[in-house]
């Protein structure tokens, strides 16, 4: 067997690659340059992740996800593949320790975001790394011409200086072919190389309603199409109230938003992909590394901003490749709104001062300093405590991100974790002496054994406070104190949104942003707010071609299955009935006729229908057999 067959089968347990796959992995193999675009679901992991088992050394993954780095590094591990991740929150050890084990150990993927890649920690110890491949994912982040601009994108090409032989694939699930070509560009690719799945999905129906009642509408989709299901919502407030509504009226459904605490989140998740639960109603943090193959409808209660992210969202239907349905419900209240929305997310320049200003005041920091920090931020007191509008307060944070100022991780969860610095002696003599924490020692030894002294473990203080029988809060008291002793380092659970200053704190009146490339991106928006709103509104066009001539591709026929394909096949339905009673009518004035002689004689395009209109004709006894089983007219 091909040993990258039979790695897929060892560690995955399919028998074959996907469409597309094995072409990519091969090639990333000979050591090409490798440029990747397969639609949400088209599994464009696997395309790393086998390569860089069969190569020797370390596959560097840069994804600007923490949840989906979290996600993926759980999954590797689940089958008995070492990973990592690093990411804003970690304290200096726990990276230094992870980045230890890259070096010295046998871990074959590290996860990072793009900003790791400039601290002078990881530029130290990368040098000592035996780095194999670079895996980008979410590529499209590295064009200004993109949807979801990252900077620290664009310096990750400089890790070439370092391996100048180094294999790069890329991967991502949208890109319009201007975002395909600076993709290749700022990688430094040595030779173009693109391998693309087409971004038709012949399964999936597109539809779009325009309908005041939104609701009514939406409980119509969800009763004539079963199976599980994403509703998506613009705001956290929609989620619970749409969830609540579809309750109400039978359909059992959750709600999810990123303002609910992680474990809430993972609760709704699980119930959602154990069919638990039918409907998830949520807003676009729902759904992100989520391999839920059977889902036969996603509807949209409003438009998103772009056709990427509708496309992406839309796309988590039918993953199974059977029939599933992807359902726009709008109005033009939800034209207006987007447009506005747009008008909210390039503030001014002086109001990118003045925010940026009230973040260094609110966390105290010198002009020169907090590069690399992670800070707490509850978006709500900020707002109150400076008197700004907390919404424009987050499409600021945003606009930072885009500048490079700072980096904003609106759903950031860090389960605890805890590691033992000090030898086994010096622990077992800590414990002779303060016997209060001999109890709360053993319980971590016993539950979580030797590893916590090479490495950082994840705990969980529920867990050990049942072991102990005290509460979970106790069990943190006890782990404080032994932090504070330096007998532990313990990171407690995070579940807040995180600030991190990716840069010096700066003087505002000197910030550095570039006004020009701001309102370039904002003209750019404005653009692909105008391509949402001709999808949603045009009429006449096949859904599949209007969203595939929007990513390049040339798509001639009709795909039949969307709302104006079904429409216009109904029109012309009509046309052909009309058409068919015509002719049957004049033919048989001559004289009675077979079936089959009437079919010669007319030569129908639509078989079926023409059959259909004989079989009306005689059931309302316009037309009659006779014994020769001749039809002829009954006047």
């Amino acid at each position: 067997m091909k040993q990258t067959l039979a790695i897929l089968k060892q560690y995955w347990g399919y028998e074959q690659f996907r469409p597309l796959q094995e072409d990519i992995i091969d090639a990333v193999l000979a050591g090409q340059d490798v440029l990747a675009l397969m639609p949400t679901g088209g599994g464009k992991s696997i395309c790393f992740q086998v390569p860089a088992l069969v190569k020797e050394g370390l596959c560097i993954v840069i994804t600007p996800l923490i949840a989906l780095m979290q996600d993926q590094v759980e999954q590797l591990k689940s089958r008995g593949i070492k990973a990592e991740a690093i990411f804003s929150g970690m304290r200096k050890k726990e990276i230094d320790i992870k980045l230890d084990n890259c070096i010295y150990g046998d871990v074959k993927f590290l996860y990072i975001s793009p900003e790791r890649l400039e601290t002078e920690i990881f530029k130290e110890r990368v040098l000592k790394m035996n780095v194999s491949l670079l895996a980008v994912d979410e590529a499209h982040c590295i064009s200004q011409w993109g949807y979801d601009f990252r900077p620290a994108y664009l310096k990750i090409a400089e890790i070439t200086k370092v391996f100048p032989e180094l294999t790069i694939i890329a991967l991502t699930a949208t890109a319009t072919p201007a975002v395909v070509k600076d993709i290749q560009q700022k990688l430094l690719f040595h030779q173009e190389n693109v391998f693309q799945k087409s971004f038709a999905r012949t399964n999936l129906s597109y539809s779009v309603r325009n309908v005041e009642d939104k609701e009514a509408k939406l409980l119509e989709v969800l009763r004539s199409v079963p199976g599980a299901g994403i509703v998506y919502v613009s705001t956290r407030k929609a989620t619970k109230d749409i969830a609540h509504f579809l309750v109400k009226n039978g359909i059992s459904a959750e709600f999810y938003h990123a303002g609910l605490p992680h474990h809430e989140r993972s609760q709704v998740q699980e119930k959602w992909v154990k069919d638990q639960v039918r409907i998830v109603v949520a807003t676009n943090a729902f759904g992100m590394g989520i391999d839920k193959p059977g889902v036969r409808v996603v509807v949209h209660m409003g438009l998103t901003q772009d056709l990427e992210s509708y496309y992406q969202e839309a796309g988590r239907a039918g993953r199974d490749e059977a029939k599933a349905y992807a359902v726009i419900l709008f109005n033009e209240a939800d034209v207006d709104e987007l447009k506005r929305r747009v008008d909210l997310q390039y503030p001014s320049v002086d109001y990118l001062k003045q925010v940026y200003q009230a973040l260094a005041n609110y966390y105290k920091l010198a002009i020169g300093s907090g590069t690399g920090q992670s800070f707490d931020f509850d978006i709500k007191d900020f707002s109150e405590t400076y008197k700004l509008h907390h919404l424009q307060v987050f499409y600021a944070l945003k606009k930072m991100e885009d500048e490079g100022l700072v980096a904003f991780n609106e759903s950031y969860y860090h389960p605890s974790l805890l590691h033992i610095p000090i030898d086994h002696t010096e622990l077992y003599k800590f414990q002779v002496a303060h016997a209060q924490f001999d109890t709360v020692i053993k319980a971590l030894l016993r539950l979580y054994g030797g590893e916590m002294f090479g490495h950082f473990v994840g705990i969980a203080e529920h867990h050990l406070g049942k072991f102990m029988n005290v509460a979970a809060r106790e069990v943190v008291s006890y782990l404080t104190k032994l932090d504070e002793l330096g007998i532990i380092m313990y990171n407690k659970q995070k579940d807040v949104p995180q600030v991190v200053f990716t840069l010096p704190r700066q003087d505002p009146a000197y910030l550095s942003v570039n006004q020009t490339i701001l309102q370039q991106r904002e003209q750019l928006a404005k653009k692909k707010v105008a391509s949402v709103i001709q999808y949603v509104k045009h009429t006449e066009r096949c859904r599949t071609a209007l969203l595939l001539e929007y990513f390049g591709e040339d798509y001639r026929q009709r795909c039949g299955i969307c709302d104006v394909c079904i429409r216009q096949k109904k029109k012309q339905k009509v046309v052909h009935v009309d058409r068919y009673h015509q002719l049957i009518d004049h033919l048989l004035l001559e004289g009675p006729l077979l079936v089959e002689e009437i079919m010669e004689k007319i030569n129908p395009s639509d078989r079926d229908t023409f059959l259909q209109v004989i079989r009306d004709m005689v059931d309302r006894e316009e037309l009659k057999y006779d014994d020769l089983w001749r039809l002829h007219r009954s006047w």
